[in-house]
C-alpha cells in the first residue's frame, strides 16, 4: 500500500529526547516499510526514517532555533498533504483534530490515532461535526469520554524488538521516567522509595510551565544520594537506566491513555509498579509484568514482593504483546478495511 503518515512537528521523528507520539510514529513507519509498504512521512526535516521523508520544516519546533510559529508550520503541513493526498491509498494522522476539515474533503481514506486524553471540554462537539471520520484509540480506557466517535478499534503501542536489551539481574534502585508534573506522581514515587528504603533515580523532563512545581515540590527532596535527579534521557541512556532498575514506579494520577514507558521498561525485563488508573490494567499483567496497586502503602508492599517476579517472563510478555511489528500489522488491518470501502 501507499501510506502517508502525518506526524506532529513539535519533535523530530524519532525525538532527540522526550516525545512519546513522535517515537511511536517512528517505530510504526519503519515497521510498515519492513513489511514492504511504500510509506511517506510528513514530519520535520531533522527526522530520521526508513520511509520517504517529506520535510515540512527544517527542524522540530521545540528544540529549533530561532523559534518558529507552530500554527504557521502546521498550516504548511496541511497544505502540502492536501496537494498530494490523491497519491496515497490511505492517510494516517497523528496530530489530534487539525486535519479533519481538510482530509474529509480529499476523498482519500484516512484514519486518526488519538494519542492524548479525551476527557476535555469541547471534544464531543468536534466528534459530532466529523461523524464520518474514523479514529483509533491507544487503549480502550482512552476512548470512554468519546464513546460516540467512530472508533475503528484500539491499537496498543509497540516498539522494535531489538530496541532495548533485557537485564535479568535484580535491579539496585527504583526508577521514575516521565514529565515532572503532579499527575505523573513524582511526589508519590519519592515517598514510596523512602518508605521502601530504596534509592530512586528520576529521569525526567521538566516542562517549562512546571518550573514552579519542580522548585517547590521536587527539588527540595533531591539529596543526590537516595533521591537522584538524572535529567532528561535519550534512547541510548534510557536502556541502561531502565534495565538497571529493580522496578519502574508509575504512580499516575490521571487517565493515562497508554503509558509508553511501561512497555519500554518491560522490554528491558524491568517490572512496573503502577497505580490502577487509565490504561494501566490493559498494559500490565498483574503478578507477571508488575503489580497494579491502589495506594502508596500497597506500592511499598509491591517493592518488597519484586523477587516473586521473573524478569524473563516480563521480557517474554513484551515480545508477545508490544512489538512494533504487531502494532504495524494491527494498523494494516484498519488501512485495508478503509481502502476497501
Amino acid at each position: 500500500m501507499k501510506i502517508a503518515q502525518i506526524a506532529p512537528l513539535a519533535e523530530s521523528v524519532p525525538p532527540k529526547l522526550y516525545g512519546g507520539t513522535e517515537r511511536v510514529v517512528a517505530w510504526l513507519v519503519d515497521a510498515l516499510v519492513e513489511l514492504g509498504h511504500e510509506v511517506t512521512l510528513f514530519a520535520s526535516g531533522d527526522s530520521s526514517t526508513r520511509a520517504t521523508l517529506f520535510p515540512v520544516c527544517p527542524q522540530a519546533l521545540r528544540l529549533g532555533r530561532p523559534r518558529s510559529d507552530p500554527n504557521a508550520a502546521l498550516a504548511a503541513q496541511l497544505e502540502l498533504i492536501s496537494d498530494c493526498a490523491s497519491q496515497f491509498d490511505v492517510i494516517h494522522a497523528h496530530i489530534d483534530w487539525l486535519h479533519l476539515p481538510m482530509l474529509g474533503r480529499t476523498g482519500v481514506p484516512f484514519v486518526t490515532t488519538m494519542h492524548g486524553r479525551l476527557d476535555l471540554p469541547g471534544l464531543p462537539a468536534v466528534v459530532d461535526r466529523f461523524q464520518d471520520a474514523c479514529f483509533v484509540s491507544i487503549s480502550d480506557h482512552q476512548r470512554r469520554p468519546l464513546a460516540g466517535a467512530k472508533w475503528c478499534g484500539t491499537v496498543y503501542h509497540g516498539l522494535p524488538i531489538e530496541q532495548f536489551s533485557a537485564s535479568f539481574a535484580p535491579g539496585s534502585y527504583l526508577a521514575f521516567l516521565g514529565r515532572l508534573t503532579a499527575d505523573k506522581g513524582p511526589e508519590d514515587a519519592i515517598r514510596i522509595a523512602r518508605a521502601a528504603r530504596m534509592p530512586l533515580r528520576i529521569a525526567a523532563k521538566i516542562p517549562r510551565a512546571e518550573g514552579g512545581y519542580f522548585r517547590e515540590k521536587i527539588e527540595p527532596q533531591i539529596d543526590g544520594k537516595q533521591i537522584q535527579l538524572v535529567g532528561e534521557v535519550g534512547d541510548d541512556a534510557k536502556q541502561p537506566f531502565l534495565a538497571g532498575a529493580a522496578a519502574l514506579l508509575f504512580p499516575i494520577r490521571w487517565p493515562e491513555p497508554f503509558g509508553l514507558v511501561m512497555i519500554e521498561a518491560m522490554a528491558c525485563g524491568t517490572p512496573v509498579i503502577a497505580y490502577h488508573s487509565g490504561s494501566v490494567p490493559e498494559v500490565i499483567d498483574h503478578g507477571v509484568t508488575g503489580f497494579i496497586v491502589e495506594s502508596e502503602t500497597q506500592a511499598v508492599e509491591a517493592v518488597e514482593r519484586l523477587a516473586q517476579l521473573d524478569r524473563r517472563r516480563v521480557r517474554a510478555r513484551f515480545e508477545e504483546r508490544f512489538t512494533a511489528e504487531r502494532m504495524a500489522r494491527d494498523y494494516l488491518r484498519h488501512y485495508h478495511s478503509l481502502a476497501a470501502r
